[in-house]
């Protein structure tokens, strides 16, 4: 698919040699990710869109839409992941996943390594890092700047250390087993939140101890009997006895379920078209089918896409991340944003309005003040006030209620307020 014209957003990750960025496609709307890198050491992203483009198109690999060179730049560009990487998504969870999204996230990772194992090609740097998630619940690998094939000459051995298989961290092979050895380590890390080999920091120490010792990383004991014998048939030391990627697509960890890990999908009231859709135009026909008999038919995903990158765009200046605005679904979370630009716009600004409190100011939702501010509305005045309240509404005298209440505030009141304070 040509990318045509496109501009550069926010850069959203880097690596040795490339950064990766945000970009859109004008006038087609198409959100995608660049990597970039100067074409002297753009080697690795050639590597990677030749292996990318020559594989068929996978659910569960990233889809390279293409290149180009531009002022001594090549730019690769791949399908763009809304929800980060699978390294973001356990951090965010606290640490850990549960079983069932750890058993959803593997599945999809050996239906990715199995397509690229049966094209005769290693991944190679299988990592929590380099698998990104979808809205739809989806996990895909990427990041295939190490990538190999394993056919013909002898691979030569490449990835991060601490995954290495106990053949490669020797320097002897790397090739599918060492893919299954990986995503056995990216399963441990999924349960326990840490690296394979959480006691070593040092990557020489993290090769010694995979290819010279009888070591395997340890699998928490919570985990299922189904889980942990999957597991252990992945970081089998031995390549030989370790299982296929076909083969462990059928162990039961992973055989007994489709389902898409639970809270992955965003809320009901926070559905949203992953921009990934927009690289099928099927997706959009049947977007547009099911909300014709909706009331806002300007407000669908595809003209929001359309409207950044077309003519309200070319206002904007996309080499800079401060021009990318964060769209927010919740209703809380809009009218949280939506006050905060007014207050930013407003006339004075929120130093000024602390300026105009006094420093003595007793705060009413500080502890002492807290319990100041029970005793006086318990006090015998405030109930002297409501009984007059009462008689003046009684007698329909509304003038002495104002007056009086007028009154109430003045004596209650430890400061002048003003509408600046009320914001604040």
């Amino acid at each position: 698919m040509a990318i045509g014209e496109w501009r550069r957003g926010p850069t959203i990750g880097r690596g040795s040699t490339a950064t990766v960025s945000a970009a859109v496609a004008s006038p087609s709307g198409l959100v995608f990710a660049v990597k970039s890198a100067d074409l002297c050491f753009s080697a690795p992203l050639q590597r990677e869109q030749a292996i990318l483009s020559s594989l068929r198109r996978h659910p569960n690999v990233v889809s390279c839409l293409g290149f180009d060179v531009a002022a001594g730049v090549y730019n690769l560009f791949l399908e763009y992941a809304p929800l980060g990487s699978l390294y973001d998504r356990i951090a965010a969870r606290g640490g850990s996943l549960e079983e069932q999204e750890i058993r959803s996230y593997a599945g999809d990772l050996l239906h990715g390594l199995a397509h690229l194992h049966a094209a005769s090609v290693a991944h190679c740097d299988v990592k929590t890092r380099n698998v990104l998630l979808w809205p739809e619940g989806g996990a895909k690998l990427a990041d295939f700047g190490c990538a190999q094939r394993t056919s013909g000459a002898a691979p030569s051995v490449a990835g991060t250390p601490m995954y290495m298989a106990p053949e490669a961290a020797r320097g002897e092979e790397q090739g599918a087993p060492a893919d299954v050895w990986a995503l056995g380590c990216t399963v441990v890390e999924m349960a326990t939140g840490r690296p394979p080999w959480p006691d070593i920091a040092d990557p020489i120490a993290a090769l010694h101890r995979a290819g010279f010792t009888e070591n395997v990383p340890e699998c928490p004991g919570w985990l299922s009997p189904d889980a942990r014998d999957f597991v252990a048939n992945c970081l089998r030391r031995d390549a030989r006895e370790r299982w296929t990627a076909e083969q462990l697509l059928r162990h039961p960890f992973v055989s007994k379920t489709t389902c898409s890990p639970e809270n992955t999908s965003p809320p009901a009231d926070q559905v949203w078209v992953s921009p990934k859709s927009t690289l099928e135009q099927g997706m959009w026909d049947s977007q547009e089918e099911e909300e014709e008999d909706e009331e806002h038919h300007s407000d669908s995903p595809r003209e929001r896409l359309r409207r950044l990158a077309g003519g309200v765009s070319q206002a904007i200046n996309w080499e800079t991340d401060g021009n990318w605005i964060t769209v927010r679904s919740n209703e809380n979370e809009s009218a949280a944003a939506t006050a905060e630009a007014d207050l930013i716009a407003s006339e004075h600004s929120f130093d000024s309005i602390r300026s105009e409190v006094p420093a003595n100011r007793n705060d009413p939702f500080a502890g002492e003040s807290m319990n100041q501010t029970v005793e006086q509305t318990h006090s015998p005045f405030l109930q002297i006030c409501c009984a007059s309240i009462m008689f003046f509404i009684l007698s329909k005298k509304q003038k002495n209620v104002i007056i009086f209440l007028q009154e109430i505030i003045k004596k209650v009141t430890p400061f002048p307020r003003s509408n600046q304070l009320f914001c604040q």
